[in-house]
């Protein structure tokens, strides 16, 4: 596809819970499917010239579901590094873990610290994977590092807080993809100021390449206007 400029899509993975039910299987084979489709995905979007994915794979507010569904995301998350982190390193992809340590499990800390380390000097593309993650922590981590570092208030700009996002250094998300559901849930809350979103009917592990062209044929229909009247690209 050519036409407006596409560095970023961020994905809300919704609905693993949901197509599991609908398809009669336990709530794990949901999650199993769901963390499958992601380097599924990533090859779609490498196809198609998007040089960063982003997709939220645990907030700060799972911690609340059931614990086995909680300790078998973190064994899923764990595996999933370390199983498939010869797929990105021979792919050339730069894999980046966004979100708060702890209360992280240390053989999942082991692998994401691996996963970044092995891949840190990748150019090809990103993957950002938001762990831990919850858009208003975000924001508190960026507050407390700002003030940490004894910078003025006056001091303070747009980019300072940018500089201590965790994408700093990134992107904003052009276009951010939520599945089986219509809302962001605080997901990038900052960068998403300008995103285009585009809401799926269809649940996370049924997202198809055809989905995706659907959204990203969307996007670049769309007119972005920055809070101005012009229009970049």
């Amino acid at each position: 596809m050519t036409g407006k400029k596409l560095q970023h899509i961020a994905f809300i993975m919704d609905g693993n819970r949901r197509w599991a039910k609908k398809h009669g299987v336990p709530t794990l084979e949901g999650h199993k499917r769901g963390y499958a489709k992601v380097k599924e995905v990533g090859e779609w979007c490498l196809h198609r010239g998007v040089a960063v994915m982003t997709v939220w794979a645990f907030s700060t507010e799972n911690w609340k579901r059931a614990k086995d569904e909680v300790g078998y995301l973190m064994r899923l998350l764990r595996d999933a590094l370390s199983k498939d982190l010869a797929f990105y390193d021979e792919k050339g992809i730069r894999i980046r873990v966004l979100g708060r340590r702890e209360p992280l499990p240390l053989d999942v800390l082991r692998a994401v610290d691996n996963a970044q380390e092995k891949t840190k000097n990748h150019t090809k593309g990103t993957l950002n994977i938001a762990l831990n993650y919850g858009g208003h922590a975000e924001l508190v981590d960026a507050t407390k590092a700002i003030v940490q570092q004894g910078v003025a208030a006056e001091a303070i700009t747009e980019k300072t807080i940018e500089e201590h996002l965790y994408t700093a250094g990134q992107p904003m998300p052009d276009l951010i993809i939520r599945t089986s559901e219509r809302r962001l849930s605080g997901f990038l809350s900052w960068q998403s100021a300008y995103s285009e979103i585009y809401f799926s009917d269809l649940h996370w592990p049924e997202f198809s390449e055809e989905e995706l062209d659907r959204a990203i044929g969307d996007f670049r229909g769309r007119e972005r206007r920055f809070g101005g009247d012009g229009k970049r690209t």
